[in-house]
């Protein structure tokens, strides 16, 4: 089985893991619900996030949501896709970052187009600190960017050595 056909696997197990928990936080919560799973540290909460991360650009005109929030994402994620099929012979590593960033990409970008929000609920705070609620497509855009932030640190050093 080739490389590509592999992060192809991986992308669409990640978009459909999301999809698949995003459907089920919204049949089975009220808007606003919240389930304590691990008290004073972790819940399921259902949140509707018009806006961008943090809920950044959620009361912006259309002039700024729409190209913010839908054109600009749908380009990133062709450029995601050329980024995974040139790194995949070279760089492992690399095409797998690009992967998870492109899979939480589409996951969001479903949520916006069928809906206008992207549904979150993963919850997570201590004490008084409260972590803004995400979803699957959010962890792995954000273990692509560690993955690269990784990559480029600590293994690029070693390349150009």
């Amino acid at each position: 089985m080739g490389r590509f056909f592999k992060l192809l696997v991986l992308i669409f197990t990640i978009i459909i893991m999301d999809q698949v928990t995003k459907a089920i936080v919204q049949q089975r919560f009220s808007l606003g619900e919240s389930i304590i799973v691990l008290e004073n540290f972790f819940n399921f909460t259902y949140v509707r996030n018009s806006g961008a991360a943090w809920g950044m650009f959620a009361d912006a005109t259309d002039w700024i949501r729409i190209p913010l929030f839908f054109i600009l994402p749908v380009f990133a994620c062709f450029w995601l896709v050329y980024l995974v099929w040139t790194t995949r012979r070279e760089n492992l590593l690399l095409s797998t970052a690009f992967s998870f960033i492109l899979a939480g990409a589409i996951g969001n970008l479903i949520d916006r187009f069928t809906m206008n929000y992207v549904v979150d609920f993963l919850d997570f705070y201590w004490g008084t600190y409260h972590f803004p609620a995400f979803n699957i497509a959010d962890s792995s855009i954000t273990i692509g960017a560690i993955l690269l932030i990784y990559d480029n640190l600590f293994l690029q050093n070693k390349v150009k050595e």
